[in-house]
């Protein structure tokens, strides 16, 4: 192991510590620290952005294949709360079809994250938020 590597290992331990305290479950700091979905997809066939109450920023975009979301991206810029309530909703509409991801709400990302503070649950709204404006949006879109 490199210098830079034992570095960013010991970084990633400090981090899960402080979150573990703060009331964050494994699930939700694995969310936070490696951020699988985070990015955005230039050629999305959907897409939308929310800024919360509280300043975080969110923005999705979706590649449809048909019918089926094939891949979905997060660009956040937010707490450990609102990165892993997004990285959350990417794992629980991924191949599945909009239907699906319209039926998301806030108690099926909680699901997902088991536990993260309760001051922090305005995050998991964000998230389903934006990727329903994102829904809404396309679907008016279609109708047009």
């Amino acid at each position: 192991m490199t210098q830079i590597q034992a570095a960013m290992s010991e970084e990633a331990k400090s981090i899960e510590a402080m979150l573990t305290a703060s009331g964050y479950s494994k699930t939700a700091i694995d969310y936070y620290i490696n951020k699988p979905h985070m990015g955005h997809i230039p050629d999305a066939d959907i897409a939308s952005n929310m800024t919360g109450t509280c300043g975080d920023t969110m923005g999705i975009t979706i590649r449809m294949n048909g019918g089926v979301i094939e891949d979905v991206k997060y660009q956040v810029m937010g707490c450990a709360g609102a990165i892993s309530a997004a990285m959350a909703v990417v794992d629980l509409i991924k191949g599945k079809d909009l239907d699906y991801a319209r039926s998301i709400d806030d108690g099926t990302v909680f699901k997902v994250l088991e536990e993260i503070p309760v001051k922090k649950h305005h995050c998991i709204q964000l998230a389903v938020k934006t990727l329903h404006k994102a829904l809404d949006a396309h679907n008016l879109k279609q109708s047009a």
